[in-house]
């Protein structure tokens, strides 16, 4: 969720992936502005949504069967942010990790969009996904481990607002209450020295 960092009122949202649902729940709670459509190639995991209590589709909120491979390669529109975070019991799959959908997920976005991606860094072929992500996008990519080192958070942007950010303006977006602010202050804050060291150090 540190994509707020960079764009905090994204207009569109787009979220390949559903799993558990908290992204999607969380991003509908405090993106209340925000069209947001997920994509699940899986329909077990959809039909466990009222179980995860995620909210039922609305007018602005929707849940689509779908590869999300498909999705970026023919969008139905173009959007703010895409977050790409799609699994399956062999890792991840071949078609979200291609120089093709790497490059379709940059023409998807609006212009300055940012895409978010979920990348598991043990995976044999991390450093070729990650060389095909700077292939797509150019320069504008940050890549932010977590703790344990399992995986790897990659945001990428069509467009220079990477650039734009300031460390300084470091604050909760619109809609936070106190205790989402509190649990992922510490996170926000962690991504933004990231990136104030990568432009430091180019």
């Amino acid at each position: 969720m540190a994509v707020l960092l960079f764009n905090s009122r994204p207009k569109t949202l787009a979220m390949i992936g559903l799993g558990g649902g908290s992204l999607a729940k969380f991003c509908y709670r405090y993106l209340s502005d925000t069209r947001i459509k997920v994509v699940e190639i899986n329909p077990h995991v959809i039909s466990l949504r009222d179980e995860f209590r995620v909210p039922p589709d609305d007018g602005r909120f929707k849940i689509r069967h779908g590869d999300g491979a498909d999705f970026v390669r023919l969008p139905p529109y173009p959007v703010d942010v895409l977050m790409v975070d799609g699994f399956d019991s062999g890792g991840q799959p071949a078609a979200l990790c291609s120089q093709r959908f790497y490059d379709d997920c940059l023409d998807a976005l609006q212009a300055n969009g940012l895409m978010v991606v979920n990348l598991h860094a043990g995976h044999p072929d991390y450093a070729t996904f990650l060389a095909r992500i700077r292939r797509s996008f150019g320069e504008d990519v940050l890549v932010v481990g977590d703790h344990d080192c399992s995986n790897t958070i990659v945001f990428a942007c069509k467009g220079p607002l990477l650039r734009h950010f300031k460390h300084a303006s470091l604050r909760a977006p619109a809609r936070f209450d106190a205790r989402a602010w509190a649990d992922l202050m510490p996170t926000f804050e962690r991504v933004a020295t990231a990136w104030k060291q990568h432009v430091e150090a180019r």
